[in-house]
């Protein structure tokens, strides 16, 4: 239940984010990015496979950017999968760093 408020909350957050953000596009296209970043990222964090809260993801036009640290590069292959497969995802650029040194205990 918490996992589904958090992605809500989320998804208005990012709305409400792009909306506020004056450039080039049009508020169709705000909203269209901010529908696919918001599935992007909920598909991300639903997949057990995939460390979702490492990754940022970012969307514009259409064109996904994916960002962060993950484990493995079959992690990296599956967010790239996982984005390339939203509806209205024009291309997905994959920025995602590999960093499979287990974590220093302190």
């Amino acid at each position: 239940m918490f996992k589904k408020s958090l992605i809500a909350v989320m998804g208005i957050f990012m709305l409400f984010a792009a909306y506020a953000c004056d450039g080039d596009k049009t508020t169709g296209e705000v909203i269209d990015d901010t529908v696919i970043t918001s599935t992007v990222k909920t598909k991300l964090l639903a997949d057990s496979g995939v460390s979702g809260f490492d990754i940022d993801v970012d969307t514009d036009k259409g064109i996904v950017e994916l960002n962060g640290v993950v484990g493995t590069d079959a992690e990296s292959r599956k967010a790239e999968s996982i984005a390339e497969e939203v509806n209205g995802v024009v291309s997905v650029k994959n920025n995602l760093v590999v960093d499979s040194s287990p974590n220093d205990a302190m």
